[in-house]
């Protein structure tokens, strides 16, 4: 995969010469891979608009066919139209768009042992992001994780009346995609006949604030076969809705306010502007009874001012049995310094205990090339969590020096439900050799001083309204 996007990076470069940024690139990518792959699959599109009818074509008659064939997809029904809703033809060159066909006709695509589009598009904007882009990680989970957090949460339709999975923050779709990819694994690529329908066109539902990433969401999905339902526009700050799901995966973009102001809805308990807490707030209103969840959340969301208050009520309403501890450099190269976690709860009854996993202390920071994020870093945490999806496997407390302990909700209570426990000597800290990046150190202590500000915001705001 680093070699072909090597290879589309290289020609971004060419194109902005033209006045094509970066952005308008990988949606212009995004466009006719989605066209290529359709062709690989066989996926009927429509007799005249499709990569077969524009593939040999060059010049002037080029331009014209890829600008109608955009114009005339988005005109088809259902969710083939919704991909290209509004899609234009960016290209100022015809010669330029020549060769970015000529460049994607080289591979087969969908025989590639990678999520194309998702790894494709991640790895455009990790080019764009060492270049000093900023944003550019803020639609992408390391699959190593979501793949962890899926056969964790094991979110299977099958032999349900209804059963519906969701991503309130899906950016390109990597949790949908990658749920779904389980179930066809669990099941041998093949669905139950009677439930293939249903499981198809009424089970994934996302949301996602940004036109772009969605679409590429849609598309993937598309390509799998899948018919989702992802909604563009707010989660926090907009109405849910009446949509209730059986399991929500997500990872919320990182970064500690959304519009500056805590959002006015009924279903939230506690008021804060900050954006992950109300994302937590959100997925707790909008799981099923019985229904569970699993939620990336960076470390300070879990001990600053407003946490406790959320976790309170979350400890109450939800059996929040699980927390797996992050390696440091998760999410590199994107936000290298940033600590984060996975909450893992079920909706319906109160914690009686916490169960933590220390998946930091005392383990090599993830890097780049060196040392990646694998499916290694998550097979002991899996062990220790058992098999069954609601945390109630057997397990058993490794004590002061293991990385696996129990916690009951009197301990947390006495924590004012602030949830950043810690109990291993990281010896790493006091190693100069094994110490992180400046870079690394930097995020972390601006993360750190962002919860902080979020505090002294919260307490102005309190003040505010109180007239003082």
């Amino acid at each position: 995969m680093s070699d072909v996007v090597n290879k589309l990076w290289g020609f971004c470069h060419t194109l902005r010469h033209e006045g094509i940024d970066y952005n308008d690139y990988i949606e212009q990518l995004s466009f006719l891979l989605f066209l290529k792959m359709a062709d690989e699959k066989e996926v009927h599109l429509t007799e005249k608009y499709n990569w077969q009818a524009m593939k040999n074509l060059s010049g002037g008659d080029l331009m014209d066919h890829y600008t109608d064939t955009l114009r005339e997809l988005a005109k088809e029904k259902g969710l083939l139209g919704e991909i290209f809703t509004q899609a234009q033809n960016r290209f100022n060159n015809p010669v330029s768009l020549k060769k970015l066909l000529n460049l994607i006709e080289e591979d087969e695509w969908t025989s590639m042992d990678v999520d194309v589009k998702g790894a494709a598009f991640e790895g455009l904007l990790e080019k764009a992001a060492s270049e000093g882009k900023k944003g550019a990680g803020q639609y992408f989970t390391p699959r190593p994780l979501i793949q962890s957090m899926v056969r964790m949460m094991k979110p299977d339709p099958r032999g349900k009346k209804i059963f519906t999975i969701s991503d309130p923050a899906c950016g390109t779709g990597g949790f949908l995609v990658c749920a779904y990819e389980w179930l066809m694994y669990e099941c041998k690529g093949a669905l139950p006949r009677e439930d293939v329908k249903r499981i198809l066109e009424s089970t994934y539902y996302g949301q996602e604030l940004v036109a772009r990433p969605r679409r590429l969401a849609l598309m993937n999905l598309y390509l799998h076969g899948v018919i989702p339902k992802i909604k563009l526009g707010d989660t926090i700050y907009n109405s849910p809705g009446s949509d209730r799901f059986d399991v929500v995966l997500a990872n919320p973009p990182f970064g500690t306010k959304g519009a500056n102001q805590a959002p006015e809805r009924d279903d939230f308990t506690i008021e804060t502007s900050n954006k992950q807490l109300n994302f937590v707030q959100h997925i707790m209103s909008t799981l099923k009874t019985g229904g569970r969840a699993a939620i990336v959340l960076p470390d300070n969301v879990l001990f600053e001012d407003k946490a406790g208050e959320v976790f309170e009520i979350l400890m109450q309403d939800c059996n929040l049995h699980t927390i797996l501890r992050l390696p440091r450099g998760t999410f590199t190269p994107y936000a290298q310094g940033v600590k984060a976690n996975v909450i893992f709860f079920q909706k319906g009854l109160p914690t009686e205990k916490v169960w933590i996993y220390d998946n930091r202390s005392n383990i090599e920071g993830i890097t780049k090339k060196d040392r990646p994020l694998t499916a290694k870093h998550f097979d002991e945490f899996e062990k220790v969590y058992g098999t069954d999806p609601n945390g109630n496997s057997t397990r058993t407390d490794q004590g002061e020096v293991g990385r696996f302990r129990c916690f009951t909700v009197e301990e947390i209570k006495k924590r004012n439900y602030k949830l950043d426990v810690t109990w291993l000597k990281d010896d790493s800290i006091e190693d100069a050799d094994s110490m992180p990046e400046p870079s690394e150190l930097a995020t972390e202590a601006i993360t750190e001083m962002e919860a902080v500000v979020d505090d002294l915001r919260e307490i102005l705001t309190l003040l505010e309204s109180n007239g003082e």
